[in-house]
């Protein structure tokens, strides 16, 4: 998954009914930090990738176990840089808006964890986590009783087509393709024009709705991994009845304990509680205080500052997807009592400086590129060994078949960059194809990036322009096929356990098109072929053509140069209780949270 500075993530192993692992993927939103020691770290983060559990009945059973000590009322505080991405479930593909998602939308499943890094698939509006049949080619879902959206209208297995039917629609480009493509194929809009606004639906041997209660899918090949994809917010219900298509993504519709209130796009957000909402039917979340306030343009360093100081409503106030800045983290760790206040954990995000081969298509300045630029100094703008550390290779220390010693470009042996090597290959280059675009966030991060980035770069005779984007649609304009930018910064996590949501959303030909994550459009034969070898194989198997893939793609093409693996460093107020790092997030666990007092 991407967070604004990349997308969502979890970890593998994957057994059939079992389950795969933990951690969250997508684009990123900023990185913070866990701590000075990277090799502890990397252990720890290996401990995050323990087997996710398919829960049953009991375990998807409401309400959610208490919070110690929790308390109810009070509002509280969100500080905020960038204005979310989208509130449209189905567009839904970014750490910032995922976070609101756990607190506004529910789908047929969701994650639980207890804290100690054990994950479990329950299910939220489905009574357990699905039960499959036909070699795991069929998976079937009952509806609980009870679930309500916001206007006291029941949820319906009729709802539940409706959301994965309008997955088809044109008006939704930036969320997850998973179920789509595994139901319809590659070139799933075709066969739903109207996303499902028509008269025609997908045929039953597709996807049954046979009464009210119960959802059936029919796949051609084994689908282990449903009950996770299910789970990704891009999958939550949208009700049939009130879904105003393009307009849904301003003014959705809630079925978790909290809905919207008042909403200014890019400015700010009130979240108070959803009347509707039956704790008795969610095993996951709590509506412990009274709503949440959102203030959009807070930047890192004055979220950072305010909560240091923890005056006023600033004892109420936690970071979204900001994380501590850079320049103030010493006097966070330094203080006892303001260092209480963190939470701290490996995110499952590498963060690329990638190529858009559409443009850049000599692969010798790309190679040249891998190796100057200069990840100790991005690393330095993230926070130095709290923010980060030199990313090797595309695959995150969080995800099983991580690779630590595999290094095609030395980025472990020269993190500041390897000059006299980029120079030697770029000499012959004409200096045409040494011009280059650069795009970046408009945010205090993406500012700190630029610098760094234009620095290595020039360096290593690379003439550079940058091109500014607001934060808030960054993803959005890289995402266009024909963009006007020859580099820009991504940052991609697993959406579950598996190499394969890694490869597969960033890598696959197939994907090239507008809201697509192959931002760099590489689109190779032998990647294609590699992809759908592993796809058919058990994950074992699988293991080793994804490690094939991954070499290939780095080795062989080079569309995207690593440049760092994110930590996070959150801070909060000290009126805030129940807070903790959440594995499957990678930030704070927002759905738990109260005020002490």
């Amino acid at each position: 998954m991407k967070s604004l500075n990349s997308r969502r993530t979890r970890a593998i192993v994957v057994a059939i009914a079992a389950g795969s692992l933990a951690l969250t993927g997508c684009s990123e939103n900023k990185g913070g930090s866990s701590g000075k020691d990277s090799k502890k770290d990397q252990a720890e983060a290996a401990e995050q990738s323990k087997a996710v559990v398919y829960g049953d009945a009991a375990a998807s059973t409401g309400p959610a176990e208490e919070v110690a000590g929790a308390k109810s009322g009070g509002t509280v505080q969100v500080y905020q840089e960038s204005g979310l991405t989208h509130l449209d479930p189905g567009q839904i593909y970014v750490s910032d808006a995922g976070q609101v998602a756990n607190l506004l939308f529910r789908g047929l499943t969701n994650f639980e964890e207890d804290g100690k890094g054990n994950v479990s698939v329950v299910g939220d509006l489905a009574t357990d986590s699905g039960t499959s049949s036909n070699g795991g080619k069929t998976w079937t879902f009952t509806l609980k009783d009870g679930v309500k959206d916001q206007n006291g209208n029941a949820i319906t297995s009729a709802d539940i087509r409706h959301t994965i039917e309008r997955q088809y629609a044109e008006f939704i480009f930036d969320g997850p393709t998973y179920l789509q493509t595994w139901l319809s194929g590659a070139k799933y809009r075709e066969a739903l024009p109207d996303g499902g606004f028509g008269t025609k639906h997908l045929p039953a041997s597709v996807l049954d709705t046979p009464d009210a209660k119960t959802v059936v899918f029919h796949f051609d090949t084994a689908r282990p991994d449903l009950p996770q994809t299910l789970a990704m917010p891009g999958y939550s219900v949208v009700p049939e009845k009130t879904d105003t298509k393009a307009k849904y993504d301003t003014a959705p519709v809630s079925t978790g304990p909290y809905k919207i209130a008042e909403y200014k796009v890019g400015k700010s957000m009130k979240l108070v509680k959803n009347e509707n909402w039956d704790p008795k039917t969610d095993s996951v979340r709590h509506q412990y205080v009274d709503g949440f306030n959102f203030d959009f343009g807070v930047t890192e360093s004055t979220q950072t500052s305010r909560l240091i100081a923890d005056q006023g409503d600033s004892k109420n106030a936690i970071q979204l997807t900001g994380g501590i800045e850079a320049t103030q983290i010493q006097k966070v760790i330094s203080d006892a009592a303001v260092n209480k206040r963190t939470i701290k954990g490996y995110q499952p995000y590498v963060m690329t400086l990638t190529f858009n081969l559409d443009r850049v298509k000599n692969k010798t300045v790309r190679d040249a590129i891998a190796y100057g630029v200069n990840s100790k100094s991005l690393i330095a703008g993230e926070g130095g060994a709290y923010g980060g550390d030199a990313a090797a290779n595309l695959f995150a220390p969080t995800l099983p078949g991580y690779e630590a010693a595999y290094d095609p470009y030395g980025r472990l042996k020269t993190p500041q960059g390897n000059i006299a090597k980029a120079k030697e290959l770029l000499k012959d280059v004409p200096a045409a194809e040494k011009k280059l675009v650069f795009a970046y966030s408009n945010s205090e991060a993406g500012q700190k990036r630029k610098v760094a980035i234009e620095d290595a770069l020039t360096k290593i005779g690379i003439d550079v322009v940058s091109k500014e984007i607001d934060s808030a649609s960054y993803y959005e304009q890289i995402g266009k096929v024909k963009n006007p930018y020859d580099l820009y910064i991504t940052g991609w996590g697993q959406d579950w356990p598996s190499p394969g949501t890694v490869i597969t959303p960033i890598y696959d030909g197939d994907q090239v098109a507008d809201g697509s994550s192959n931002y760099s459009h590489i689109n190779d034969p032998k990647v294609q072929e590699l992809i759908k070898k592993a796809l058919t194989q058990e994950p074992t198997e699988a293991a080793a053509t994804w490690k094939e893939a991954q070499h290939y793609i780095l080795e062989k093409v080079n569309p995207a140069a690593p440049l760092w693996y994110t930590k996070q460093f959150q801070l909060y107020g000290s009126n805030i209780g129940g807070a903790r790092y959440s594995t499957e997030s990678s930030y704070i666990d927002i759905t738990r949270l109260f005020l002490k007092s």
